[in-house]
């Protein structure tokens, strides 16, 4: 299991490939990165995101050690950035590896779930006019009931 918060961008191709490489007898990898969205009138300058590092580190450890115990998976990998981050650059990574597909993807998409809405995250929005921290959204809450 590889977990890492940090504030440096990372290499997508380099980590895919790399987790894929330490994946033997796995007939699956599912990979999934977010990428810091504009707002819909394209006023966002940046995106600032802080964390508490111990507490944020132990949440992702939490929230993987669970997908591993619902999942039979050979690997996870998540790599989440803080700091400030711009339009289009990488947010985060999650990486599963199982002997079949059914797994990797579902346990990737229960990670990005969590992710969202239960690892230790705090988001603020800058444009021109100010900054705005961003609100938990209902949507990403109700993600969270098929698990």
């Amino acid at each position: 299991m590889d977990i890492r918060v940090q504030e440096a961008a990372f290499d997508l191709g380099q980590e895919t490939n790399g987790f894929a490489a330490r994946q033997s007898g796995m007939g699956a990898v599912v990979t999934f990165t977010g990428i810091v969205r504009d707002l819909d009138n394209g006023a966002l300058s940046a995106m600032e995101i802080e964390h508490y590092p111990g507490m944020t580190q132990k949440a992702l450890e939490g929230i993987a050690d669970e997908a591993k115990t619902r999942w039979t998976l050979g690997d996870v990998m998540i790599i989440h950035r803080y700091g400030r981050l711009h339009p289009d650059e990488m947010i985060m990574m999650v990486a599963t590896s199982a002997r079949h597909r059914g797994d990797a993807f579902q346990a990737a998409e229960f990670l990005m779930d969590f992710l969202k809405s239960r690892a230790p995250f705090w988001k603020k929005e800058l444009t021109q006019d100010g900054a705005e921290w961003v609100a938990a959204k209902d949507v990403d809450e109700d993600a969270l009931k098929r698990w």
